[in-house]
């Protein structure tokens, strides 16, 4: 399936392309916010894949929770390229995470990609993660990474332009944004730096978060 056919999946992709960099805002918390609504590509052997992105989370300047907490290291270099560059790293030796660096070239910090709408690829997705159910399919950043076969050859790509993995932009609308505290850490957890599309079925977490 080439490029063209395939981005008329859904009647959604005629008028998407990729982010240009120049949109993107240069802070932190304001990017996590301004991705939901927005779409992760993943070109593949097989085709394409893709999902709107609806949850979100921000690793701001200084947080301690963050990867770029105690400065630059071979594995976080990523997250200190100029904004919409990927980091992917291995958590717990087990499931990989999507980032995206968000600040100024040399400035660590980045929003992690917490869960996708699936949109195209639907029966990709679902191969790769060896599961049927739509809701599902990518819904935690593990999950989303298995089912769109991100790893960490992907770390470092430009998102802003076409490329094996890249953010898209359509005249979708999104609804209402919400925000929380971020799941799953122990250090700077009372900071509302999780953003998510209220009401949406393929947002992560649990119901006492998603009101």
């Amino acid at each position: 399936m080439g490029r063209a056919d395939a981005l008329r999946t859904n009647g959604l992709t005629k008028r998407r392309r990729p982010l240009a960099r120049s949109e993107l805002p240069v802070d932190t918390a304001a990017l996590a916010r301004y991705l939901i609504g927005k779409v992760v590509v993943r070109e593949l052997p097989d085709g394409i894949a893709s999902g709107r992105i609806v949850e979100t989370e921000a690793y701001i300047i200084g947080d301690a929770a963050g990867h770029a907490y105690r400065g630059m290291t071979r594995r976080n270099c990523s997250l200190f390229l100029e904004p919409g560059h990927a980091y992917v790293y291995l958590a717990y030796g087990i499931s990989h995470m999507l980032n995206v660096s968000s600040e100024m070239p040399g400035i660590g910090a980045g929003v992690l990609i917490r869960a996708l709408e699936p949109l195209e690829g639907i029966p990709i997705m679902q191969a790769n993660r060896r599961i049927e159910l739509l809701r599902d399919l990518a819904r935690g950043p593990g999950r989303l990474t298995a089912a769109l076969q991100v790893d960490r050859r992907l770390d470092g790509i430009d998102l802003c332009r076409n490329a094996p993995l890249w953010l898209g932009q359509d005249d979708h609308e999104p609804g209402v944004i919400a925000q929380s505290a971020r799941i799953g850490i122990s250090r700077d957890a009372h900071r509302l730096l999780r953003f998510y599309l209220r009401g949406s079925l393929f947002v992560s977490g649990s119901r006492s978060l998603n009101k």
